[in-house]
Order: structure tokens, then sequence, then C-alpha cells
């Protein structure tokens, strides 16, 4: 066209799309050519055949059916996105992870530890609370000794120590040596508050030290999480315990 000089009404790009026609049919609109409508034509079917699968699967659908993905995923953006469990984790749990490592907390924890035997061997946990009280028994031959059974006298010590289940002298100790430790009711009660705090500070030495164990164990799970082998959570991770991975089992050079 150009070579000729003529001037052309249409651009270059919709020429080489559509072909000549006839100026009677101009009205129509622009004449396509059959490898565009050939295009077009499978787009458009491949279309339909899309749609009418999804109708007849729709259509098969168990109503009743029911998978985890349905509750498991959420709309974002036109788009399904899976839902990741929350890990469970206390506030002090995550922040001691993020900011200390397992060595750290695997060294507290046994310096813990060696804090809990001391006061378990100064305290000997004769009278704690919730102890499993002991049972002592005796055993007689005839129903006559069993009416007459004094505990003090069968124990050779005084009615007053009976209830004692450590510190329990016998008489003939007693007149031998002189009592010794504190006697004044006043001077007892202050002792008894401060055994009472000691076991208060042992309770919560344990506390520390489990909780120590259970940290050092998420860190030592998420350590090994980075490795790339093929695992299977088996069990969800909860504030007292970490999530537990099975591993693939890979033979080791």
């Amino acid at each position: 066209v150009r070579a000729l000089g003529l001037r052309c009404r249409r651009p270059l790009h919709l020429l080489s799309r559509f072909s000549p026609q006839p100026a009677s049919r101009k009205k129509l609109g622009l004449l396509e050519k059959k490898k565009d409508y050939k295009l077009r034509a499978e787009d458009y079917n491949k279309k339909q055949n899309a749609l009418r699968a999804l109708q007849k699967k729709a259509l098969d659908k168990n109503p009743d059916e029911f998978y985890f993905k349905m509750i498991n995923t959420r709309l974002k953006d036109g788009v399904h996105v899976i839902r990741q469990p929350k890990d469970e984790v206390t506030p002090e749990q995550a922040k001691l992870m993020k900011t200390q490592d397992l060595k750290y907390v695997e060294m507290k924890r046994v310096a813990e530890a060696k804090k809990i035997e001391r006061l378990k061997s100064e305290l000997h946990l004769l009278d704690a609370e919730g102890k499993q009280p002991n049972k002592h028994v005796f055993f007689f031959d005839t129903k006559k000794e069993v009416e007459e059974f004094d505990i003090a006298t069968h124990l050779n010590t005084v009615p007053e120590l009976v209830d004692r289940v450590y510190n329990r002298p016998t008489i003939a100790t007693l007149q031998k040596e002189t009592l010794k430790g504190a006697t004044d009711p006043v001077h007892l009660k202050k002792l008894d508050q401060q055994r009472k705090n000691q076991y208060d500070l042992l309770k919560q030495r344990i506390e520390r030290e489990k909780s120590m164990f259970v940290i050092a164990q998420k860190i030592q799970t998420r350590k090994d999480l980075l490795d790339k082998t093929q695992k299977v959570k088996v069990k969800k991770e909860t504030t007292n315990s970490p999530a537990i991975y099975k591993f693939k089992y890979q033979r080791k050079r």
C-alpha cells in the first residue's frame, strides 16, 4: 500500500488479522480470518467443556461428604490458603526461645536440678504437704491383744511423740540424754513456718526445672525440623510437651 502511495483507512495490524471483504458487507463489520476463528472456537469449546464437567461433578457430589480442607482453608484475594496450626507456646516460652539457645537453657536446667537435690537432701520430704502418709502395721495373735494395744508403750516412747514421723526418740534415750533443740512454742511455730517456706521454694524450683526441660525439648524439635528429611507429625505441640515427628529412615554412609 505504501509502495503505491495509497492512503489506508485501517491500521496495518488490522489488515493482517482481518481478510479483505466486499464493500456490500462493510456494514456487518470486519471479516475475521479462519485461523483466528479456529483459535477462538477452540478456546470457547474448551471453557464450555470445563463448565459442563464442573456442573456434572457438582450434581454427582455427596452432600454429606466432608474433608478437613473445608475448614482448614480460607479465601484470600481469590486464592485458597491453607491455615497453618498455631504452635502451643506460652509467651514466656516464646520469649526465652527467641533470646536464648539450647545450651544456655540446658545449663540453667541442670543448675535448677542440682538446687532441687540439695533442698531435698536437707528437707528429706518427711512432712511435705501432699505426701502420701506412711503406714505402720502391727500384727497380733489374739483379739485381746488388739483391745489392750497401746501404741506409745509398743514404740517405747512418750505419747507426745507418737504422731511424729521423724525424730521420735525412745524413753531410754530421753532418760540418758538431755532434750536438745527448741522447746518454746513460739520458736517451734517459727521453725514450722521456715520449713513451710523451704517446701514452697522447693515446689517452685521443681516447676521451673520442668518448664526449662519443656523449653529445651521445643528448641531441639525446631532445630530438628530444619533437616530436609521427610517427616510426619505424630503429635501436636502443647504447653507442656513439644510436637512429636516421625522422620523417614535414611541409611548413613
